[in-house]
Formats: C-alpha cells, structure tokens, sequence
C-alpha cells in the first residue's frame, strides 16, 4: 500500500526556513494552474502579442524556471501526475477518460499528506479528478473545500448552468453554458479570495485551477474589447466548441483575464499580511492548444519549442514555472533545473515537514527555490500518451528521445534530439548516436510498467 501518512516529522530544511526572515515553521502553498496555455504565451516567456503585467512582475519578484515539464501532454493525466508525485510510467491515471484516480488509501494526494499534517485544503476550478459525476471526489481525496467542475467536458464552458460545492450543486439560473450572467473564473477567483480571508490564520493550500485559455474561447467583453481590431481574424464558425468571430482578440482577453486573477491572489496575500510566509507557484498543465478556432502559431504560443498539446515534443510538455515568495526566494532569477510535476508532491511535503511517500518519482525543487543547499538532478524525466497511436519521451541531461505510433509500429525507430542546441527539436541525431539511443531506449522499458488499464507495444 502506497500511502504513509507520517506526519509531523520535521526536515532540516523546514527548521532553517523558521530562522529566516521569522516565518513559521509551515509555510502556506499556493499553486495556480491554467489549461493548455503555452511556453511561449505569457510576457515573461516571450509573448509580444499581449501583455502579462501581473505573472511578469511574479517573476520579475520570484524565479522563473525554463526546463519544467507538465505530468502529460493532455489535461487528467498531467494533474494526476502534479497530485501523486508519480509519472505516467506507472501512476494509475495515464490518460483523459472516464476512470479516475481511485479512493483513499489508493493513489495517496498531496492534499490528503497536507491534510493531514494540519494545512487546510481547498481546490477551486476544474477538478483533477475525473469520473466524478457527484463533485465529491476532491473532498475524498484530501480538500477540506472544493467549489468547481466537477467534469472536464462541463469545464470546456465558461458560463455553467452549475457548478459543484462540496457535493451540493450551486445553480446560476442566467448562464447557457456558452454565455450568461457568471463567467466561471470570475466566480472561482472570489471564492478563493474569501476561502483566504478565512484560513489566513493557519497553514493552507490552496490549488487554483483555471480554464484559460482552453477552448471554449471566450471571455467577458471588457476583456475582449481592448483587442478588437489589433490583429487580422479568422472567424470560427464552430465545433464541439462555441462559435468565435474574433479568436485572437477573444485569446488574448483570456490569457489577460487569467493575469488579472494572479494579480487579485497576490494582493490578497499581501493584504492579508501572509505574503511572507506563502509559496505560490503559477503552471500550466500541458502545452499550447489548437482547437475551438485557436492556431498556436497566431501568437506563437509554443515560443521557440516544437509542437504542442498531445505531442510528447518540448511544445507539449515544456511549460512555465513561476516561483514567488517574498523574503525567501531571490527576486529575478531563472533556473535551468530540469524539474517535472512529479516534483511538486516532494516539496510541498518538505515545505510541511512530512515525509513524502517513498515510491515517488519527485525530487524536491526545495533547494532550487531557496538558492541553498544541493540541488540533486533528475536522472531521467519521462512521458508516455495513450493517443494518436501512443507515444513516449524520456529526456536525460541534454538528450531528449521520441517514440512514435507504438500500437502499430513497435519496432519504429526513435528520434533522438540534442537539446543544449537544438531546442526546436529539429534535427534527429539519432543516427549519429545509436549508443544514446539505446541507453534512452533502456530508459522507456525501465520507467513504463504494465497495469491492467495500459500496457504498451514492444515490451
């Protein structure tokens, strides 16, 4: 049985946090996650299109990492990934669907280790939690409070009809799901202020989970207008997803509409006199989209990485990463520690003072934060995606390998990319280096492990 619930062993590194700055032992954690918003998508990675002022100053105020990797390159298996602190080589959810993560004391959560150790927990926005028809399973898993969608699909909304509360549904009688009265950010940016005002006086953590920029494209007009005109428009006429005239103007309202809420959580903090003694971590949970009228390459939202969301290049799994956290962590870094989802479990759990369960992939990216102490690498960072024919991806120091339609090609070559200079993945090198590729080819067996619901070809 995977979970220890060992709480209240305190690590070194926590007691030296207490001699700094007068922080408490147990700092508060705040980690806010977007949907499919790119590498490339905000001002501090490069964006030109539309400004970020609020993550910008996070990071011009924290550190920035540049190789953070997202668990997966679609949405229930990377957060499954960010949840478990393991990888999709072996942990149980690999891939969107209807099965989720199992209950308690299976698929053990950082909330349920935080929990424990006394934070409060709360998780507002989309749910990690698929398979969910009930909007009880965050609650099960380990969050005192959760207020959101409960379904991934419902979450493509922005105007539900319903929203779950702590399994009771909360109905908004003026929303049609593609418009309405209540824009669904807005709703769980005011919850997470006043879920603030009433756990400022204890050790928290809280998971933000917004729905920008994933499609639906839309937004409140205020956000919307101050783009229209700005740029040449294709209109979408609709899918699956709402209809949009203006898909650019729409995108940038979003990701400018998701800055402003970054910004509203930081002042709260700082109103709240916890700014101190709070860890916040802004991510997204895979790469750049192309769907509901959107085309990545309009704004460049991989920046200068290959591919996007449901490839297993760097466009679909390299994300931002912004650290921030007043007195303790050096204003304007950046870091090219290779670091992964699976990290986060490891140090939230150092952070508390609890020991993290012994079978995670994670390191913690403690020391990286902090500038002090060794920073212990990643041997190997890897993914494994259940569409498109299945793929996988381990990257280990400057070499990086994929491996293609593994359903119905096993014996299909990998690719093989030296990213120290070649961070578009461009070139395969694979046939100058077949000892690397076999060594990472070594790496993909060692790392996948068969379960009942996902075996892959070849092995």
């Amino acid at each position: 049985m995977r979970v220890r619930f060992l709480v209240g062993v305190a690590m070194a590194v926590v007691c030296g946090l207490a001699t700094r700055g007068g922080a408490a032992e147990r700092p508060n954690i705040v980690f806010i996650l977007a949907d499919d918003l790119g590498y490339g998508d905000l001002g501090c990675y490069g964006q030109k299109n539309f400004a970020t002022p609020n993550i910008d100053r996070m990071a011009a105020e924290g550190l920035r990492f540049t190789q953070h990797y997202a668990g997966s390159t679609v949405c229930a298996p990377s957060r499954a990934c960010l949840m478990t602190g393991l990888h999709t080589g072996h942990g149980w959810q690999r891939a969107n669907g209807a099965v989720g993560l199992r209950v308690d004391p299976q698929d053990a959560t950082i909330a349920r280790l935080l929990n424990l150790a006394g934070y409060r927990t709360a998780l507002i926005g989309k749910s990690p939690f698929i398979g969910d028809d009930q909007g009880r399973r965050p609650n099960a898993k380990g969050f005192d409070h959760f207020f959101g969608y409960a379904s991934h699909t419902a979450a493509h909304r922005y105007y539900p009809k319903w929203l779950w509360r702590n399994g009771e549904k909360v109905h908004y009688e003026g929303n049609r799901g593609v418009d309405g009265a209540n824009y669904s950010s807005d709703l769980f940016v005011e919850d997470a202020l006043d879920w603030l005002d009433d756990h400022a006086d204890e050790p928290f953590f809280l998971h933000l989970t917004l729905q920008q920029p994933h499609a639906d494209l839309n937004v409140p007009a205020k956000w919307k207008e101050t783009f229209l005109g700005k740029f040449d428009e294709k209109p979408f006429a609709g899918d699956r997803y709402r209809a949009e005239p203006n898909p650019k103007a729409t995108f940038a309202g979003m990701v400018t509409h998701l800055d402003d809420a970054v910004g509203q959580v930081l002042a709260k903090l700082r109103s709240l006199g916890v700014a101190e003694n709070t860890l916040v971590l802004f991510s997204s949970d895979n790469g750049a989209m192309n769907e509901g009228g959107w085309d990545r390459d309009f704004f460049n939202s991989s920046g200068p990485l290959r591919g996007g969301k449901r490839d297993l290049y760097e466009g679909g799994v390299r994300v931002p990463l912004i650290a921030w956290w007043p007195s303790f962590i050096k204003p304007g870094g950046t870091t090219d520690h290779i670091s992964a989802f699976w990290d986060f479990l490891p140090t939230a759990c150092g952070l508390a003072g609890v020991d993290a369960p012994k079978d995670t992939d994670g390191i913690s990216y403690l020391p990286t934060l902090l500038g002090e102490g060794e920073q212990r690498p990643h041997d190997y960072v890897y993914w494994e995606f259940y569409e498109q024919g299945g793929k996988q991806a381990v990257r280990q120091g400057k070499w990086k390998a994929v491996r293609l339609d593994v359903e119905m090609q096993p014996d299909r070559p990998l690719e093989l990319y030296d990213l120290s200079n070649d961070i578009g993945e461009a070139h395969d090198v694979a046939a100058k280096h077949p000892e690397v590729v076999a060594r990472l080819r070594q790496l993909m067996r060692d790392a996948h492990v068969d379960s009942k619901r996902f075996q892959i070809a070849g092995e």
